[in-house]
């Protein structure tokens, strides 16, 4: 997790709040129906739904080298992106005697074409079907579980978003972070949080998220770090570290063969001149920055919306 990812849900929460009125969706902004429409008559609430849905995935796995960088480094999203889903369609009663998530899946995610679609070939995931499916134990999830997961994830992120690096007093940190953890604690003695179960990779994701902001608060020598709240986990706890491991030892490769790359370079000054400027330009490098540069537009626009 970081600042970023968690601004991408703040502009999903402002265009599509995560709260009914009237007992109605409220949906502010027809940008994502009109992108990532499959029917080209996306007028129902679930309809637009599965737009926002969509474009989730698609700002975080974007095309083929966003999709296999990020599904090996951060295939973690997706576990966010189930939990924002899960949670908005609960807002609405269940139908029949299936979950709202179980009937989504059957109506958009299953034979949907751009859920379907092969981003990237012979690969353990290809498309985002794969990633969901992973991820399919969100299909038959309490309500009251999703319930305190969003709730977590939404603290969470709000502290990423609010995070500065030239501010040391994290008294507003602190405070959210006791919210967090009191939630998380409460996760964490559900009986379904055994070992090596789904339950528990999931609070896995939220501890390793809550301790890597911690060591930000640390990095930048928060005055009041010590008083951070520390989780305290369960069964799940080796398994978490292993997760934690497996994560660092992808940096630690992914920055040894950068270090191997400058070395080369540097002997090569020109050419690393040309590829510099080569990268610069590629069509990545400037998408990229096309959506950092859309995603500060937009947050401007909705400061000044809540200002008026």
């Amino acid at each position: 997790m970081d600042a970023e990812i968690c601004r991408n849900f703040l502009l999903v929460k402002t265009d599509f709040p995560d709260k009914l009125i009237d007992g109605k969706y409220q949906f502010k902004d027809d940008e994502h129906s009109k992108k990532y429409c499959d029917n080209g008559n996306c007028n129902g609430p679930l309809d637009k739904i599965n737009t926002v849905c969509l474009y989730l995935f698609n700002e975080f796995f974007g095309n083929s080298s966003v999709f296999e960088s990020v599904s090996k480094s951060n295939v973690n999203i997706v576990e966010y992106i189930m939990i924002w889903l899960n949670y908005m369609l609960n807002l609405m009663e269940p139908s029949g005697s299936t979950t709202n998530l179980e009937y989504f899946y059957k109506l958009y995610i299953n034979t949907g074409v751009k859920y379907n679609e092969v981003i990237n070939g012979d690969k353990p995931y290809n498309s985002y079907k794969d990633l969901i499916d992973k991820n399919n134990y969100f299909l038959t999830m309490d309500k009251s579980i999703i319930i305190k997961l969003y709730n977590a994830f939404n603290i969470l992120c709000n502290m990423y978003n609010e995070y500065k690096e030239d501010n040391t007093y994290c008294e507003k940190y602190l405070n959210k972070a006791k919210e967090f953890v009191k939630i998380y604690d409460d996760l964490n003695k559900n009986p379904n949080n055994s070992d090596g179960s789904s339950y528990g990779q999931v609070l896995c994701t939220l501890s390793n998220d809550y301790n890597n902001f911690k060591n930000k608060c640390k990095d930048i020598k928060c005055s009041n770090y010590s008083s951070f709240p520390t989780i305290e986990k369960k069964n799940n706890s080796l398994k978490c570290s292993e997760k934690t491991a497996q994560g660092s030892e992808v940096t630690s490769s992914s920055s040894s063969i950068g270090n191997t790359i400058i070395s080369v370079l540097s002997i090569f000054g020109a050419i690393a001149f040309f590829l510099g400027i080569s990268y610069k330009y590629s069509l990545f490098g400037f998408r990229k920055r096309f959506q950092k540069q859309k995603l500060r537009e937009k947050l401007k626009n909705i400061k000044k919306r809540m200002n008026q």
